[in-house]
């Protein structure tokens, strides 16, 4: 298995481009296949969940070329098939097949999926939606079939604010019957990319980004060229690692709105934070004071972001806490940030951090912001050679992470480590 390596105690600086978001990429990819012409998407993130997908894509008969940074989608071809194994079990978001198969065939079976083990991840609000919409949901060893006569329009409460749900609905409503009004829609800026390209693509989508998201259905949508917006928590991990550092680093290509909780959190640290139109410059101190963080939905504190803050935390003075009311389950990283000297007490969903000492050692990620957490750590520990396992997890999210810490002047690479580890 693979395994990062950090020498840290460097400050980071220079410069770094943040690539397409992740959230938005893997939503994006199956809502091309509701066109029946080709889909271009540009600013596209090299990630292992975006390959996944492509070869989901190939499986339904869709034709995907893809260079660098750029993905052609002609679901012209596409065919209807049940997906109940196989790649839909290795990718938390093939979920979203559900709405995109559901809104372009009126049936799919999607096997229930996989991804990062934080949390068990219903999807009773997306199967509210769809039966809400005339769909019948049904669950077959593990699959989840679906089937309509016909879609139309209706009005959906969901429950719990849900990206997924909110993203899902919008998709089959997109080709539905009617008009369609989700209320207590996510906000997420990854929503008002999803609408952003089924607008462009002839859907009519208003109010994307708010509470109540409005769908007018159509009978078709066509192809159209569509730029991924930047990825916020990419771009929100790095100002942690330059603030973490005490580094001066400028975060390029983003859109700061979106990172506004944390520029406000690492203000209130006593972190310096420079905003401009596209791009964010973070400067670090050496001394920072403690804050109390709340991880909430957009437009609060990122919970993504929760875990590598809480490696930054350590570097505070006196006692921070950081409650995650996303997630309850989302504190698997402080078990190994313990390993490397943090002091850290857990009391349910907070987190109760003392200024630390972080030292090198090896350690495990064990999901995707949970490896960030420990990069961040590792970055900010004086001596000693820090041994990331579980390298697979980062993979998922953080697109050419090593080669952009090299840039910084980290002193950072991949092993190879024995099958014993």
């Amino acid at each position: 298995m693979e395994k990062l390596m950090i020498a840290g105690g460097k400050p980071l600086n220079g410069t770094v481009s943040i690539s397409g978001a992740k959230n938005s990429a893997i939503a994006l990819i199956p809502a091309s296949l509701l066109a029946e012409s080709p889909v271009t998407l540009d600013n596209l993130p090299t990630l292992s969940d975006v390959s996944i997908y492509v070869e989901i894509l190939e499986e339904l008969g869709a034709v995907v070329r893809r260079t660098k940074d750029q993905m052609v989608i002609d679901p012209s071809s596409l065919k209807s098939k049940p997906m109940p194994n196989g790649n839909v079990k290795k990718l938390r978001a093939s979920y979203y097949l559900m709405g995109a198969l559901l809104g372009r065939f009126g049936e799919a079976v999607i096997g229930l999926p996989g991804g990062c083990n934080f949390e068990p991840r219903p999807i009773d609000q997306h199967i509210k939606g769809f039966e809400a919409l005339g769909a019948t949901v049904t669950n077959e060893h593990g699959a989840i079939r679906l089937r309509a006569k016909e879609l139309r329009g209706a009005k959906i409460y969901l429950d719990v604010v849900s990206v997924g749900a909110t993203i899902n609905i919008m998709l089959a409503a997109s080709r539905a019957k009617g008009t369609t009004i989700i209320e207590n829609a996510a906000k997420e800026p990854e929503i008002v990319d999803v609408a952003t390209l089924l607008n462009s693509m002839g859907a009519r989508i208003k109010g994307a980004g708010t509470e109540t998201v409005r769908i007018t259905g159509v009978s078709e949508l066509h192809g159209c060229r569509h730029s991924i917006i930047p990825d916020r928590i990419q771009a929100g991990t790095y100002m942690i690692a330059a603030a973490a550092t005490r580094g001066d680093v400028v975060i390029d290509n983003i859109i700061p709105k979106h990172v506004e909780a944390l520029t406000a959190k690492l203000l209130e640290m006593g972190v310096h934070v420079q905003v401009m139109d596209e791009s964010i410059r973070v400067v670090g101190r050496e001394r920072y004071e403690s804050v109390d963080v709340k991880a909430l939905v957009y437009p609060g504190f990122a919970t993504d972001l929760q875990s590598p803050m809480t490696a930054l935390l350590t570097q505070a003075q006196g006692v921070s806490m950081l409650t995650d009311h996303v997630y309850s389950n989302r504190f698997k990283h402080v078990p190994e940030l313990i390993r490397m000297g943090a002091r850290i007490k857990l009391e349910g969903r907070t987190a109760i951090i003392e200024h630390s000492k972080l030292n090198a050692a090896k350690v495990r990620a064990t999901d995707l912001r949970a490896g960030a957490a420990l990069v961040v750590a590792g970055l900010t520990a004086e001596s000693g050679i820090t041994e990331i396992d579980g390298v697979d997890y980062i993979d998922r999210g953080y697109d050419r992470l090593v080669s952009n810490l090299r840039m910084l002047g980290a002193d950072v690479w991949r092993e190879m480590g024995s099958a014993s580890d």
